[in-house]
């Protein structure tokens, strides 16, 4: 009888089938009624707009390990995710070049020379938004549904702002003026409740972002719940903070930092759009809170079983 042997080996001796495609697979699939409803509202142009995201992020990461001679890593779909992600915090009429410069920007700059997935300090979508505002106003250039006058339209916003608050239907439906995948509420509630269905996400950061920017919003309205509920529902916070606030490399792991994390992005988006120069703060908020999340991460991380404090 041949003797019996012992293996040994390092964790994690625990395997599952999920991997980091698998994962990106689901935010993908989440994305997908957000993505039909931005076609739906502001024309077919948003399918070209997020195709030449996904395209130039996807050829980034191909062409940038292809030059430093690294493993190709675009079959984790991380990079089609991003472009996805960033397509839809664009307008449907941006010019197709810059929202390849910026889906460029995000893949090389943000996240490939850092190391690649797991390496980036801040989330690549939100950080090449920014950097397209800043560069190019491309914010500023707001797509409205096919069935508005843009001449005669403004984004929810800026409606708030002048007094004028919009429809709470056309709000939740995604009529109105903004990115191609912001608008829809309905159909980004719908992702949201897909991934925490299939535990991509947890409830944490989006509830408690979102929870934390209407009651702000209540107490400065002079308690006005439709005007808090207008300003929860305006803007990219939904998105926001169902899509990016939650990325595993740049938000915390344990349920308390991530309620932290999620309560300081709300706090900063009211402060911006309240007090600040630009109408919008979610992606400054989000980019904020992603560099002191190290931080919070430190002051928030569970004592290992039978370890003693430092």
């Amino acid at each position: 009888m041949a003797a019996s042997r012992m293996y040994l080996s390092i964790s994690p001796h625990i395997k599952s089938k999920i991997t980091t495609a698998s994962i990106m697979l689901d935010v993908t699939i989440s994305l997908l009624p957000a993505t039909i409803a931005g076609c739906i509202i502001f024309g077919m142009r948003s399918l070209a707009v997020v195709a030449v995201c996904i395209l130039a992020s996807v050829a980034s990461e191909y062409i940038f390990n292809l030059i430093v001679k690294k493993d190709q890593t675009i079959g984790d779909l991380s990079a089609v995710v991003t472009g996805l992600l960033l397509g839809l915090n664009l307008a449907a009429n941006i010019p197709f070049w810059q929202a390849a410069i910026g889906s460029a920007f995000a893949i090389i700059i943000v996240k490939c020379i850092f190391g690649g997935l797991g390496c980036n300090v801040v989330n690549p979508a939100i950080t090449a938004r920014v950097f397209m505002l800043i560069a190019f106003g491309a914010m500023a250039k707001v797509a409205f549904p096919i069935s508005v006058d843009a001449v005669s339209s403004a984004t929810p916003l800026e409606l708030i702002k002048n007094d004028a608050t919009p429809s709470l239907v056309d709000l939740f439906l995604g009529k109105k003026g903004g990115a191609i995948g912001e608008t829809c509420t309905l159909a980004l509630i719908i992702g949201g409740i897909y991934l925490i269905a299939r535990r991509v996400i947890t409830w944490h950061i989006p509830v408690t972002m979102i929870a934390t920017v209407f009651i702000f919003s209540f107490i400065i309205e002079d308690f006005s719940f439709i005007s808090a509920l207008s300003w929860t529902m305006s803007g990219g916070l939904f998105i926001g903070a169902i899509f990016m606030a939650t990325d595993y490399v740049t938000s915390p792991s344990t349920p308390l930092g991530k309620i932290i994390f999620a309560f300081g992005a709300g706090f900063i988006t009211v402060i911006i759009r309240f007090y600040g120069t630009y109408p919008e703060g979610v992606s400054f908020a989000i980019l904020l809170m992603n560099i002191v999340n190290p931080y919070i991460e430190t002051l928030t991380q569970r004592k290992l079983f039978g370890g003693r404090e430092k």
